[in-house]
C-alpha cells in the first residue's frame, strides 16, 4: 500500500476498495501523528480489516493559513463516516498561537482552540477510555521492592474512564471578564477575596458539571467492570474541596452502583491517587474521573506501563468515535529518516477502533501481536530502550518505526 498522509487532501494517496465495509477518517495532524497514523493503518490491513481510508485535513498548518485547526469540511466527513483515527495535535498559548497566523488573518479575533477538544465537543465525544496494560517483558513496566525486599512487578490493568466534554476543559474562561460575567462571580461569597483585583488582572476558569454527562461516564465504567469481570470501580476527584462539581460526580456514582450488584465503588482523591500509583497499581480496575482529573491520572497510570508510547485511547459519542494515541506531535521528531518513534501506541487506539465496532478477534489478534513482539524483547524502539531519542538512537539498537511495526505485522501471520 503506498501512503502518504502529509497536509493537503490532495497529497494522500490511498487505498481505494469497492465497497469496502467501513470508511475510517485519517487525521494525521501535525509532527508524529504523520509517521504513526499510517503504520496503525498497515496493522489494521494486515489483520484483513475490510476498510477505505479517507484524509481530513486538521491541525496547525491550517491554524496557520485558514485561521481553523479544524476545518468545517474535516467536521463534515466525521459526521458521514462516523469513525476516525487521529494522530497527535500541535497547540501553543494564546499569544504564540496569534502570532504564527499568516499577515492577513492577524487582528481580525482568531482564537485558537484545541482540534481534538472541538471534536469531543461538535460531536459530544464525552465518554473518553483509556486502557493502561502492562505487557510483560516490557522494560518501562512498573517494578518494586517487596516486603523481603524482592523486586515485584506487578501486573497493571488500569482502564481510566475520563469526562471528556466537560469540567475545565469546556473553554468557559475570560481574562478581564465582561461586567456581567464578574457581576455573577461577585455575587459569591468566595470571591469577596478578589474583590480588590482589578479586571484587567484577573483569569477565570469555570469546572462544570452536569448530572447527565456524569451519570455517562459512570454507567459506562461499570458496564465495563461487568463486562470484564472487574469487582470495584474508583471514583478519583476531590469532593472534600470541589464539594460540588466532584459531590456531584460522586452522588451520581453512587446511584449508578445500586444497579450493579457485586461491584463496589471505590473513592479517592485525585492527590492521593496520585501516591498510592506506585503503591499498589495492580489493585485498580475502572477508574472514572472528569476531565482533568481524568486526564492527569491516565497519564499517571500510563507512566507505570511504558510511558506515552504504549498510552492509547478512545473518544466515544452517540454517533462518531474517534480513537488516537495520547502523546503529543513531538516535531522535533517528525523529519527523521528513518523514523524513530514507538508506533504502538497508535496502533493499541486502532486496536480500541476495533473493538467499538465489534471486531473483537482482530482486536485480540493485534493486541496479542504487540504482546509478542514486547515480551520477545528483540525488537524495541528507542524509548522502550531507556535511550534519548534523536538520529543516533539507531545506532545504538533502537528499531525504527516501521521495523517495530513489521515485527508486530509479522506475528498476525
Amino acid at each position: 500500500m503506498n501512503t502518504d498522509l502529509g497536509v493537503g487532501a490532495e497529497t494522500c494517496t490511498m487505498r481505494r476498495r469497492e465497497m469496502a465495509k467501513y470508511t475510517v477518517v485519517t487525521m494525521p495532524g501535525d509532527g508524529i501523528g504523520k509517521v504513526v497514523l499510517p503504520e496503525s493503518i498497515r496493522v489494521l490491513d494486515a489483520v484483513g480489516f475490510d476498510a477505505e481510508y479517507v484524509h481530513a485535513d486538521i491541525g496547525w498548518d491550517f491554524w496557520i493559513n485558514e485561521g481553523n485547526a479544524l476545518p468545517e469540511r474535516t467536521i463534515e466527513l466525521l459526521a458521514k463516516h462516523k469513525l476516525g483515527l487521529f494522530g497527535a495535535i500541535t497547540s501553543k498559548p494564546k499569544d504564540k498561537a496569534n502570532k504564527e497566523l499568516k499577515p492577513t488573518l492577524q487582528g481580525k479575533g482568531l482564537v485558537y482552540f484545541s482540534p481534538i477538544v472541538g471534536m469531543r465537543q461538535r460531536f459530544n465525544l464525552d465518554i473518553c477510555i483509556r486502557p493502561c496494560l502492562s505487557f510483560p517483558g516490557n522494560p518501562l513496566n512498573f517494578i518494586r521492592r517487596g516486603p523481603s525486599d524482592e523486586v515485584e512487578e506487578p501486573r497493571v490493568n488500569a482502564v481510566i474512564f475520563r469526562q471528556n466534554t466537560e469540567g475545565l476543559y469546556a473553554g468557559i474562561e475570560w481574562t478581564n471578564p465582561p461586567d456581567n460575567v464578574y457581576a455573577a462571580f461577585a455575587s459569591h461569597p468566595k470571591f469577596k477575596v478578589f474583590a480588590s483585583t482589578p479586571k484587567q488582572d484577573l483569569a477565570i476558569s469555570t469546572r462544570v458539571l452536569t448530572r447527565n454527562a456524569c451519570r455517562r461516564i459512570v454507567t459506562a465504567a461499570f458496564e465495563y467492570a461487568k463486562k470484564h469481570g472487574f469487582k470495584s470501580v474508583t471514583v478519583c476527584e476531590k469532593p472534600n474541596v470541589l464539594r460540588e462539581t466532584s459531590g456531584m460526580m460522586e452522588e451520581v456514582a453512587k446511584e449508578v452502583q445500586k444497579n450493579f450488584a457485586g461491584i463496589e465503588i471505590w473513592s479517592t482523591n485525585i492527590d492521593a491517587q496520585m501516591m498510592w500509583l506506585t503503591k499498589n497499581p495492580e489493585i485498580y480496575g475502572p477508574i472514572v474521573a472528569s476531565n482533568m482529573f481524568g486526564d492527569i491520572v491516565s497519564d499517571g497510570f500510563a507512566g507505570l506501563v511504558g510511558g506515552l508510547g504504549f498510552a492509547c485511547s478512545a473518544n466515544i459519542g452517540d454517533e462518531v468515535a474517534v480513537f488516537e494515541p495520547t502523546h503529543g506531535s513531538a516535531p522535533k521528531y517528525e523529519k527523521l529518516n528513518p523514523p524513530i518513534v514507538n508506533p504502538i501506541a497508535m496502533i493499541l487506539s486502532a486496536a480500541m477502533m476495533l473493538d467499538h465496532i465489534g471486531d473483537f478477534d482482530k482486536a485480540k489478534k493485534v493486541r496479542d501481536a504487540v504482546a509478542a513482539v514486547v515480551a520477545e524483547g528483540k525488537i524495541q524502539a528507542y524509548d522502550m530502550m531507556r535511550i534519548v531519542g534523536g538520529p543516533d538512537s539507531l545506532s545504538k539498537g533502537a528499531a525504527n518505526t516501521i521495523q517495530l511495526t513489521d515485527a508486530i505485522i509479522a506475528k498476525l501471520k
